[in-house]
């Protein structure tokens, strides 16, 4: 059996394992982490298209996260538009957007592009917060009911559960991991990593650097926008520290580079480790634990501190495991998980 073959079965029985999961799962939580899960792979995957694979590791990918969540949410709110419409409006505009970006940052390199890309998600998250008529400021856009909408020929309008949420999300993150299979496997892949290798070389070579560069851009904000649609759809709630923050445009970037960046299930795993991590510092699970076990008392001054303050520490643990993958794993988790596979391959020879 091939190697390409056993890679298809594996896909295809976890694809298959997570389409029954909502069949023996009741529990609501246990689907919504699901769901934030799938969220995460959309989101990682859509950076490493142009982070990955093309080498522009932007710091501003919230910008189009926020277009498509907003675009979503503003049609849905205000003119009770379905939420398919509202997609695909935020990717029309979103496109736009990216092509207005590339043709600005892509002028630059390495740091310059870095900073170039905070400051345009900045300038969007500013935007939201001022024009109120349009996006209510910083009070953000609350669509109180979800209108129904049609998918195949089939009206959808049971939203009481999370098991449509959850189905549309599995079937978002599939579109975003094929999507990077395909861009992997083509001529446009190679072009992109020919770029991220070495760019004077892939130009000598006759490979329109500009050109690729904003297809890969338009591609990966297209993604990023989806999951951005996405997430208002499922939350019901847009404001700009949400959606544009700074705080969005790291964690999507972490993603790519605790999985490894410029590999197909790098976002996933990476996917995996943080989804839960920030989950558990978010809810106070981790303070929760340490009293249960004894370790802390939760009246004294460490477990008051601990469950004031933990919940809003997600922000230093994305800077930590940044040190530790840099420090540790420079090529992520898919990296290393390589190195010990060869390694274990040369020890049986």
């Amino acid at each position: 059996m091939t190697k390409t073959i056993l890679k298809a079965i594996l896909v295809l029985g976890a694809l298959g394992g997570l389409l029954i999961i909502p069949r023996y799962v009741d529990s609501p939580y246990a689907l919504h982490m699901m769901i934030l899960l799938f969220m995460s792979v959309m989101m990682g995957q859509s950076w490493n298209i142009l982070g990955g694979y093309a080498g522009q590791h932007s710091v501003g990918h919230a910008a189009y996260f926020g277009v498509g969540a907003y675009t979503t949410m503003m049609l849905m709110h205000t003119k009770q538009i379905a939420p398919w419409y509202g997609v695909w409006a935020g990717i029309a505009l979103v496109i736009v957007v990216a092509l207005i970006i590339g043709s600005i940052c892509f002028r630059l390199r390495g740091p310059y592009f870095v900073l170039a890309s905070i400051a345009v998600a900045e300038i969007l998250r500013l935007s939201a917060i001022n024009l109120t008529t349009l996006t209510n400021g910083a009070e953000g856009i609350l669509a109180t009911e979800l209108p129904a909408f049609t998918i195949g020929g089939t009206l959808i309008t049971d939203f009481a559960t999370k098991v449509p949420f959850y189905y549309i999300g599995l079937f978002l993150v599939a579109l975003t991991i094929a999507v990077t299979y395909l861009v992997q496997h083509s001529k446009l892949g190679y072009f992109f990593q020919a770029i991220r290798e070495d760019q004077d070389a892939a130009h000598s070579l006759g490979i329109s650097i500009s050109l690729y560069k904003n297809i890969a851009l338009v591609i990966s904000a297209v993604l990023t926008s989806l999951a951005g649609s996405f997430y208002g759809i499922y939350v019901g709630f847009v404001d700009p520290p949400t959606v544009l923050g700074l705080d969005v445009s790291v964690q999507i970037m972490l993603i790519c580079i605790i999985g490894g960046m410029g590999t197909l299930w790098g976002p996933v795993l990476g996917s995996l480790v943080l989804v839960p991590l920030s989950e558990a510092l978010r809810s106070n699970m981790i303070t929760e634990a340490l009293v249960k076990i004894g370790l802390v008392n939760a009246e004294s001054k460490i477990g008051i501190f601990l469950k004031e303050n933990l919940s809003h520490a997600h922000v230093l643990l994305y800077g930590i495991l940044v040190v530790v993958v840099i420090l540790f794993m420079p090529d992520g988790l898919m990296g290393f998980i390589k190195k010990l596979a060869k390694g274990r391959k040369q020890e049986a020879v």
